[in-house]
């Protein structure tokens, strides 16, 4: 029996500025569509977030990945369903391949760091992954993170 979930990812922004200069980040609308817990591929999905500064000189820009507020942490991030107690583990990831886990640079996690000229925004693509073959309910299933942007 082939059977789909949604999982809905919601995204806290968590905006930091040095007092001498102005950056912004947007951060990405990143949902992972239908979910078939019985397929061994995982599902995935990726987005972009863009960083803006409007400063001289230039800044080093740093981006951090927040915990799951699920889990409370990043090996797995979890989703939990928006009706019940069932969880889907997923991630998120610097490069295609899901090597680099993107956190706060702890317990094996990256950051991703640029000098951001200004206004010449920097554009970070985040790809993301549900692991395949978990046997939960159908239905939304959503989890917060802050992305939080630091120079």
């Amino acid at each position: 029996m082939n059977r789909a979930f949604r999982a809905i990812f919601g995204a806290a922004l968590l905006g930091l500025a040095a007092p001498a200069s102005a950056c912004v980040v947007s951060p990405p609308a990143l949902a992972f569509g239908l979910y078939d817990g019985l397929s061994t591929t995982p599902a995935t999905t990726s987005g972009v977030a863009t960083v803006v500064c409007d400063t001289t000189p230039p800044p080093i820009v740093t981006l951090t990945l927040g915990p799951s507020a699920v889990s409370g942490g990043f090996f797995p991030r979890r989703m939990r369903h928006d009706g019940g107690t069932d969880t889907l583990d997923y991630n998120f990831y610097t490069d295609t391949g899901g090597t680099s886990v993107f956190g706060d640079g702890t317990g094996g996690t990256v950051t991703l760091s640029q000098r951001v000229q200004k206004n010449k925004p920097w554009s970070v693509t985040i790809y993301g992954r549900i692991v395949p073959l978990q046997d939960v309910s159908a239905g939304s299933y959503s989890d917060a993170l802050t992305l939080t942007i630091d120079f």
